[in-house]
């Protein structure tokens, strides 16, 4: 994947049994449409904390890339209005997952969370799946 080139991040987490065997599935895409997918077991996490960990997973990723633009889009909206400061963050256990991603955020010019409908993000939903799949 080329250095330097605005990149499209679809991410999604989530979890069986909620809290239960969770995994990540991410998508990162440069200007050219090239793709790299990443798929993870995370082990055990509610569905809300498998989505900031896909997040924190793909920025990690996209920070090597040394981007101008990252646009990120989930199919949380809970997630997304956190991120863009619409809701507060209640949960505890989300609070340290939210500091990551901001701290990550900070490391690029430009940075948006948008929210997508599921049928959207399907590439995504399928490699958390997989994540899953290989360990249950």
């Amino acid at each position: 994947m080329k250095k330097n080139s605005d990149l499209k991040i679809y991410t999604d987490g989530g979890a069986r049994s909620n809290p239960g065997p969770a995994g990540i599935g991410i998508v990162i895409c440069n200007g050219s449409s090239k793709c790299k997918k990443y798929s993870e077991y995370i082990g055990k996490a509610t569905n809300n904390q498998a989505e900031y960990k896909a997040l924190i997973f793909a920025l990690s990723r996209a920070k090597k890339l040394n981007p101008k633009k990252v646009i990120c889009y989930l199919d949380s909206e809970l997630i997304v209005k956190q991120l863009n400061g619409f809701y507060r963050i209640k949960n505890k256990g989300l609070k340290p997952l939210f500091a990551e991603v901001e701290n990550l955020a900070c490391s690029f010019p430009e940075i948006t969370f948008s929210h997508i409908p599921r049928e959207k993000n399907k590439q995504a939903d399928k490699l958390v799946n997989e994540a899953i799949d290989k360990v249950s």
